[in-house]
């Protein structure tokens, strides 16, 4: 889910002292920001890529810690479901052919993951939602056996006082009441990670938020849930709900939800995390020992713990993120926008657009969050993850006096943003050759109105006029994705449908 609570036993302190904490935490990295103590600009870029497990039979196996024990590799862990898992390739820098790199590292990983999962009757999915997961495997019994899960169900259940409501509406509309968070585990997904300097990181977190729409749009890879057919991207609206602490009352007296596109453009990393702090009640008020105000006095570099703890409580598709490495404090940019899938290269290309634009866009002269409505990219974001490729997005159109206007995102994408990524690879020192191959699959679901999500609803329909049951088709769907993703060929390449 995103955060990574590493305390056992979960003393769970009283929420006025760890309120406390979060403020002591607040103003140390404000005085962190304002010594300039942070690491120097080192362009590292990382990946993480959640992953799920099915059979042959194209049905979830709740069996991680099976597959884990086989696989024996630190790179791997858990994730919230029993069918979920995690890669964490290493941090690398931006520059050269690293993208043909990242791209053989996961291909070794998964390829190693794979056999030994399919050892215990299991495979490796990568997919935004595996389209035959159903009801009776999204219940408490199957989150992953750690403590940390089992906390942050009953945390946000308490909160909440109720059972969680999943109403959407899309093709076809779900409504279900769960009695734990575990249909979140259905979401997986890709997350980037950019270390930036605190000089650039609203530059770069403004951008991120700018182009999560075009992201979605090209990279929708989740129109499933339940046996129903909603949008073409809907991780979204599935994470809001089932990680949503609010009653209805306090939804209609404008209360945040945790799970948050947000409200404004930032001038400084400092705006988001004082937002944590001002707008969110803690999930989890687990306070640590270090003072960090006595620590900063002392030269020390504090952790800041519960800040820290808060933030990944807090799901942001654009999260801040405060770490120490090396005896440096540093701050990343964690986008979490990308559904996985549906193959190595489709991810690689995903990343390439992501870090091209992000860069050229940061560094406009005149930028695009200036001239772009805030409300514009989140509706923009709405309507990306509801229609996919053929979504139609406002955006800040050149010759036209800079007027916003709507425009079909293919369009946008092929005309004007992949363009401008190309130039943020050139900036970043990224080889030609890597540019051209992994932005050209972009081009590509663009020119072909093609990604992972219409694949995989196209294929359901075939299915389906070939007479199959729902839950053979969405059976049949999975096990031919999986089939194709095998193959290492980009999704625009594969065969539409089922085959003959």
């Amino acid at each position: 889910m995103g955060e990574k609570v590493e305390a056992d036993g979960f003393d769970l302190a009283d929420p006025q002292r760890y309120r406390t904490k979060l403020h002591q935490c607040l103003e140390g990295l404000g005085r962190l920001l304002e010594e300039k103590r942070f690491d120097r600009p080192r362009n590292l870029m990382g990946v993480e890529i959640e992953l799920n497990l099915a059979g042959e039979d194209g049905m979830p196996r709740m069996m991680n810690a099976e597959v884990l024990e086989r696989i024996r590799s630190g790179d791997f862990q858990t994730e919230l479901g029993q069918f979920n898992l995690e890669v964490n390739i290493v941090p690398h820098r931006l520059s050269g052919r690293v993208l043909d790199q990242l791209a053989e590292e996961i291909r070794t990983a998964l390829a190693y993951a794979d056999r030994k999962a399919r050892e215990v009757d299991a495979g490796i999915v990568m997919i935004g939602i595996l389209p035959t997961l159903a009801g009776p495997d999204l219940v408490s019994a199957n989150l992953s056996e750690a403590d940390r899960y089992t906390l942050l169900n009953e945390q946000i259940l308490a909160a909440r006082g109720e059972n969680l409501v999943l109403d959407i509406e899309g093709v076809e509309r779900l409504h279900y009441t769960s009695a734990s968070i575990a249909p979140e585990a259905a979401c997986t997904s890709v997350q980037l990670h950019l270390q930036v300097t605190p000089g650039r990181f609203a530059a770069v977190w403004n951008a991120a938020q700018a182009v999560a729409a075009a992201q979605i749009a090209v990279g929708a890879n989740s129109p499933f849930l339940f046996g129903r057919e909603l949008w073409r991207e809907s991780r979204p609206p599935l994470f809001l709900q089932s990680t949503d602490t609010r009653a209805p009352e306090l939804k209609a007296q404008g209360v945040r939800p945790r799970t948050w596109f947000g409200e404004r453009w930032i001038e400084s990393v400092y705006d988001l995390f004082e937002e944590n702090v001002r707008y969110f009640p803690a999930l989890l008020p687990i306070c640590d020992e270090e003072d960090p105000l006595k620590v900063l006095d002392e030269q020390g570099i504090p952790g800041l713990h519960e800040l820290v703890l808060h933030n990944g409580t807090i799901y942001r598709w654009n999260r801040p993120v405060y770490d120490i490495s090396d005896g440096r404090p540093h701050l990343r940019v964690e986008n979490r926008v990308l559904p996985a899938g549906p193959t190595v290269d489709d991810v690689i290309a995903n990343a390439a657009f992501y870090y091209g634009l992000v860069r050229a866009l940061a560094e406009e002269t005149r930028p695009v969050w200036t001239r772009l409505p805030f409300g514009d990219a989140s509706r923009n974001f709405d309507a990306a993850c509801r229609y996919g490729i053929d979504a139609t997005l406002r955006w800040p159109r050149p010759g036209r006096g800079g007027a916003v206007t709507d425009v079909p995102a293919a369009r946008l994408v092929r005309e004007e943003l992949l363009p401008l990524a190309a130039a943020g690879l050139d900036a970043w020192g990224v080889e030609p050759a890597d540019r051209d191959h992994y932005l050209g699959i972009i081009e590509e679901r663009c020119r072909r109105r093609v990604n992972g999500a219409s694949w995989q609803a196209e294929a359901f329909r075939q299915a389906r006029e070939r007479g199959l049951d729902r839950q053979s088709a969405l059976a049949e769907t999975t096990r031919r994705y999986a089939e194709l993703a095998r193959t290492g060929e980009p999704v625009h390449t594969w065969p539409a449908g089922l085959p003959d």
